[in-house]
């Protein structure tokens, strides 16, 4: 198949920021377009987003040299160039830029032409999405965490710990999940407004309240659990990303927001241990801080047979860099985000790391979230198990939601919930 056009321009985010969308023709009738979501809490190795740095725009945050590169040198390598598969179009982007971290012409350009090619391609050969990126005799609908309490750098509030989410796994379908999320999320909403507190809510959709402590955040989504009908740990669990990336500072978690101090990693862990033996935790995002791998040893050590231990900053879904974590024993899941490396191929590819070494992987938005809806499709097309898009509010998160439902409706027999057993160890 051939590459007739393609064409990229600056839309926005969810926080009003530019991004990249691209639009590409196979054969000139398959088009398809992408647009690339932005992070807040980054990872130091994540693939570079190219960004203008002209603050006469948007402060900065312009993109309009990645959309120059997609549609000067980008498009001068892919035009009516017969293209066989992902992989090969992946390459030439990777070859194309020529960098580790595709800061020559921004992850935010290559991902989005990878992307709208997948779809394209889809297109072409009359499949959805998430078949065009496996395919499965059965597929696997995830479980959907949802952020229902956001803090750290997600939110201005008083909560050092960045996304408390609810995690509706004893259901019979994903149709059914969600509406157990959405339920005890308008229930908490409820809870919030009774304590007087503000029901604002966070960049990814979940309230962001001047609470009391962290621990506040767990006991309230509790109390809001039990009320809207369900049991905690039984039907609804808790995950939860404390960002501590977002903390780490002269080798110490400082607790930022609450002004409460600072805490060591042994303190850290503790913490940890005592949160997840006393509440319905099911799953830990980001534990230890990405530079602090002695740290991330001694939780693997600790709690790696108790509870599902998420790498996110620390291996930003780099096959190399993740490979390196398997080796130490870091973790036993890992966080994918398709923009942290930049194609959908290496995504794929670090998914496939994962099966090989037993380690679980969690599809995950970013804080800067777009109308685009691939991640969904990710999600089911590799039986990931356990979806993070957001909040129950929020157009660009329920967007997921929805194309989620869809995707159930159209399978029908062929899905089957993932329920409880998308957690490793619960």
């Amino acid at each position: 198949m051939k590459i007739t056009s393609l064409h990229a321009r600056e839309v926005l985010d969810s926080r009003g920021n530019p991004t990249v969308e691209a639009e590409i023709t196979i054969d000139s009738r398959f088009q398809a377009s992408a647009i690339v979501p932005s992070g807040a809490s980054t990872g130091e190795k994540e693939a570079v987003e190219l960004r203008d740095g002209d603050l006469q725009r948007y402060k900065g945050k312009g993109v309009l040299q990645a959309v120059g590169h997609v549609n000067g040198e980008i498009s001068y390598a892919l035009l009516n160039k017969e293209i066989p598969d992902q992989a090969a179009l992946d390459r030439i982007l990777i070859e194309l830029d020529g960098t580790p971290n595709k800061s020559r012409l921004g992850a935010n350009a290559i991902l989005a032409v990878s992307i709208a090619f997948a779809k394209a391609m889809a297109l072409a050969r009359g499949i959805p999405l998430y078949a065009q990126l496996e395919t499965h005799d059965t597929y696997v609908m995830p479980v959907p965490c949802m952020n229902v309490i956001n803090g750290g750098r997600h939110a201005d509030n008083s909560i050092d710990f960045q996304e408390f989410m609810i995690a509706p796994h004893r259901a019979h379908s994903f149709r059914e999940a969600i509406r157990m999320g959405i339920e005890t999320f308008q229930t908490l909403k409820e809870i919030l407004r009774k304590k007087g507190y503000v029901t604002a809510v966070g960049d990814e959709g979940g309230f962001a309240p001047n609470l009391s402590s962290n621990e506040e955040a767990i006991e309230i989504i509790l109390e809001a659990i039990v009320k809207a009908g369900y049991a905690p740990g039984d039907d609804i669990s808790i995950c939860i990303d404390p960002a501590t990336s977002e903390l780490w500072e002269a080798g110490r978690y400082v607790l930022f927001k609450s002004m409460k101090g600072s805490l060591s990693r042994d303190e850290l862990l503790d913490l940890w241990v005592n949160w997840v033996r006393q509440y319905p935790i099911v799953l830990l995002e980001d534990g230890m801080a990405e530079n602090d791998w002695d740290g991330w040893k001694m939780l693997t050590q600790t709690l790696g047979n108790e509870v599902e231990l998420v790498g996110d900053d620390i291996f930003c879904t780099n096959p190399s860099i993740f490979q390196k974590g398997i080796e130490q024993g870091i973790a036993n899941s890992i966080l994918i985000k398709l923009n942290q490396i930049g194609t959908v191929t290496e995504t794929l590819q670090t998914i496939q790391l994962a099966r090989q070494h037993h380690y679980k992987y969690f599809i995950s938005h970013r804080s800067g979230e777009t109308e685009d809806t691939t991640i969904a499709d990710l999600a089911v097309a590799t039986c990931a198990g356990h979806i993070k898009t957001g909040s129950g509010c929020r157009g660009e998160r329920i967007a997921k939601f929805n194309r989620l439902l869809r995707i159930e409706e159209e399978l029908g027999h062929r899905s089957r919930f993932a329920g409880k057993q998308a957690f490793i160890f619960s």
